[in-house]
C-alpha cells in the first residue's frame, strides 16, 4: 500500500515569524493520526497570512508533492489578514461548500461567532483543500464534522484509499453491491 500525502499549512503571521508555537498545524497531524490507519505522509508548511504564498504553496503540495489532501488552519476569518479562502479560490477548479457550510453549522453548536468565518473547499486536479479555522479545539471539531465524507471524496478522484480507524472515525462509503 502506498503512502498517502497530505498537505498541512498553518496559515499565521505570528507563528510563522516564530513569534508563538504552531499549535494548529500539530492539531491538524494528531487527529490525522487518530482517524487514519492506513500510512500517510504530512508535508507540512507554517505560512504567514499572504495570499501569493499560500497560492503558491497549495498548488505545490497539490501538483508537485501529489497531496490528495491538503487542510489549511487559520486566516477564515473576516479581518483583512484573513485571506485562506481566497488562496484556496484562486487555485481550485471547483469549489465544494458544503464542507464549509457544515463546518460553520458545527462551530454554531460551541460559539456564536461561528457565522464570521469563511471555512471553504475546493478541488485541484485529484486533490481535495480543506480551509480549517484556526484554533485546535475549533479544528478537532470541525475535522470530526466533515472527515467522514473525505476518504469517499478521495476515492472519488482516483487518489489513494484512506483507511480509518472506525472506533475513532467511522468514513461513509456507499456498499459495493
Amino acid at each position: 500500500m502506498s503512502k498517502a500525502k497530505i498537505g498541512i499549512i498553518n496559515v499565521s503571521d505570528r507563528a510563522s515569524a516564530g513569534i508563538y508555537e504552531d499549535l494548529s498545524g500539530k492539531a491538524v497531524v494528531e487527529t490525522l493520526n487518530s482517524y487514519l490507519t492506513s500510512p500517510w505522509e504530512p508535508v507540512y508548511k507554517v505560512l504567514p497570512d499572504e495570499q501569493d504564498v499560500l497560492e503558491k504553496n497549495m498548488i505545490e503540495m497539490v501538483d508537485n508533492e501529489n497531496c490528495c489532501l491538503v487542510i489549511t488552519t487559520g486566516g477564515t476569518g473576516p479581518s483583512k489578514r484573513d485571506v485562506t479562502p481566497e488562496a484556496t479560490e484562486a487555485i481550485c477548479d471547483r469549489m465544494m461548500p458544503g464542507f464549509g457550510e457544515l463546518m460553520r453549522m458545527e462551530s454554531l453548536k460551541y460559539v456564536p461567532t461561528a457565522i464570521l468565518s469563511r471555512q471553504t473547499a475546493g478541488l485541484r486536479g485529484s486533490s481535495l483543500i480543506l480551509n480549517l479555522p484556526g484554533k485546535p479545539k475549533s479544528i478537532k471539531e470541525c475535522l470530526d464534522a466533515v472527515f467522514p465524507a473525505v476518504p469517499y471524496c478521495i476515492d472519488l478522484m482516483d487518489g489513494p484509499f484512506l483507511e480509518c480507524n472506525t472506533e475513532v472515525m467511522n468514513p461513509f462509503r456507499p456498499k459495493v453491491k
